[in-house]
């Protein structure tokens, strides 16, 4: 697809995806940078009154070589090693952690699994060259040589700020002049640091704008990825009209099941179920106007009697879902309708009773 049609920004997919095959804004240059502000901050505040333990160190080095005291593995081997490390570690651990801090705070821990996978196209030499002699090869290596060039131009300014001073200084013993060197590495560092930091800022603004001008969808792209995690209106329209149909089905099954069905009679229709055993009726089903019709309808068909009583109807739609036992507040007019029912259900079982006696009793006159 063409980049000109790329003028909508990212969406969070899009984003998480890319994080997730490794892409994020991170600038390669801040954690080097600051493993070195570290490293030269954590030798400043060492240094202080270095000049004259190490002196005293080095002498008593040249002490044991003069009186024979130097064998290999001896005492003066192990505290060498002990001064050593007693300088690198602390100089090495600070230059670490602010390294790992930065690499943290551009964002955060992340682990890519599409980027750890073997690829074997990293490994080919043509593409290899090809993106050395491109375009972004050619701003890398500028991005390179720029900031390596501000900090020779620092360090030859430093130098020739205090060769003066180290030709002087000379003359004055050992001592001052490992002091004036230092002094001089000392603002070399820090003023280096400043011209990185700053660097490794523009660095990660210019790769933070890269990334999302790589990120950019065309308004194409957003249409297909809301149509991927909502689904397509089609699908889903017909979705929707299968679970009305379900629902509509199941309504009208239940209605056969009711004990009665309390109408509005042309709005509302309640079926309710009791049975002795049952601490409150229920309500079976459902339904206004249409299926409220097709309620009764049904209802009627399977010999369920059906009672118009307005308000209990309408109260019985707003506060019961399916399934729901009534509430105390309406088992008065429940109960009012259930002694209809039960009286209606007792007529038509003794108007049963003496139709069957009539047949019976005309059969025996028969016989």
């Amino acid at each position: 697809m063409p980049e000109s049609n790329k003028t909508e920004q990212a969406t969070p997919k899009r984003r998480e995806k890319a994080r997730e095959q490794g892409q994020v804004a991170r600038s390669k240059e801040l954690p080097s940078v600051l493993a070195l502000v570290g490293a030269v901050a954590a030798l400043a505040m060492m240094c202080r009154g270095a000049v004259t333990h190490w002196t005293t160190f080095y002498r008593n080095v040249l002490d044991s070589a003069a009186t024979g005291d130097f064998q290999s593995g001896g005492p003066i081997f192990f505290w060498s090693a002990v001064e050593v490390f007693r300088w690198i570690v602390p100089v090495l651990l600070t230059a670490m952690l602010l390294s790992v801090a930065a690499g943290v705070a551009q964002g955060g821990i992340s682990i890519a699994p599409e980027a750890l996978m073997l690829k074997f196209e990293r490994f080919n030499p043509a593409s290899k060259l090809g993106q050395i002699f491109s375009v972004a090869g050619l701003n890398n290596l500028l991005k390179s040589l720029l900031p390596f060039g501000a900090i020779a131009w620092i360090a030859e300014s430093c130098m020739s700020s205090h060769w003066g001073l180290m030709i002087r200084a000379s003359s004055f013993g050992l001592k001052m002049l490992a002091s004036t060197i230092g002094s001089m590495m000392y603002e070399v560092g820090w003023k280096a640091s400043l011209v990185l930091i700053a660097w490794s800022g523009v660095d990660y603004l210019l790769t933070w704008q890269k990334m999302e001008g790589d990120l950019k969808m065309s308004r194409e792209e957003i249409k297909e990825e809301h149509k991927s995690s909502e689904g397509n209106p089609v699908s889903k329209g017909r979705i929707r009209r299968m679970q009305r149909r379900m629902r509509k089905k199941q309504a009208l099954e239940l209605a056969a099941t009711a004990t009665v069905i309390v109408t509005n009679p042309t709005h509302y229709a309640v079926a309710l179920r009791y049975t002795p055993d049952m601490p409150a009726p229920i309500v079976v089903t459902k339904g206004m106007n249409l299926l409220a019709q097709e309620i009764k309808a049904i209802g009627a068909e399977n010999g369920v009697l059906l009672l118009e009583n307005k308000p209990l109807a309408q109260a019985l739609y707003k506060t019961v879902e399916i399934g729901g036992s009534i509430p105390s507040a309406l088992y008065q007019a429940v109960a009012d309708i259930l002694v209809i029912v039960f009286r209606a259900q007792a007529e038509v079982r003794m108007q049963e009773q003496r139709r069957r006696s009539r047949n019976a009793s005309g059969e025996l006159v028969r016989g």
